[in-house]
């Protein structure tokens, strides 16, 4: 099925919430995705979301939330993947140093100076900040951080990643 949205809606996330057979969080899938497994019989329509999908032999509502129709059995990461997009969600976009808008990551412990590239050593920066602090030591420089950096913690994290989520999704998310 080539499938095109008939109405796209701006703002609105192209994307859906896969729930296992027990209504559990999975992960999000792009809406053609969800399309595909509503029409092979693999999942059903929890939520529906705003346009349709609309192909030569079907039109369908774009989904928003879908159900598995079996239960699958997921092992579950441990670790959130530590990406550039990830450390700005954590840090909510903002410079952990001067609270303005984040541009770029800075290692809390240079890299230079033997610091890892791992959760608790990195954080978002304004390039203002990360210039300022270049090669140096937040000891050297008399700056502190208000909350250490740290991996998230949230099970969420693993369904959702960076993403920001649908607000049609909360009834599912708060379940998790």
């Amino acid at each position: 099925m080539t499938a095109t949205l008939s109405q796209p809606v701006t703002g609105v996330s192209h994307s859906a919430l896969v729930l296992n057979a027990t209504y559990e969080p999975l992960c999000v899938v792009p809406v053609r995705r969800a399309a595909v497994l509503l029409l092979s019989d693999k999942a059903e329509t929890v939520t529906i979301g705003d346009g349709f999908l609309r192909s030569a032999r079907h039109t369908i509502p774009v989904p928003s939330v879908v159900r598995l129709n079996r239960y699958v059995k997921v092992a579950r990461r441990r670790n959130v993947s530590l990406t550039r997009r990830a450390v700005f969600a954590r840090d909510g976009w903002r410079c952990v140093y001067c609270e303005g808008p984040a541009e770029t990551i800075d290692h809390v412990m240079p890299r230079s100076r033997g610091g890892a590239h791992i959760w608790e050593n990195v954080v978002a920066s304004c390039a203002r900040c990360n210039h300022k602090k270049n090669d140096r030591t937040l000891t050297e420089l008399g700056w502190r951080l208000k909350v250490p950096p740290a991996a998230p913690k949230n099970p969420l994290w693993c369904v959702l990643g960076h993403r920001t989520p649908d607000p049609r999704w909360a009834v599912w998310l708060t379940a998790a």
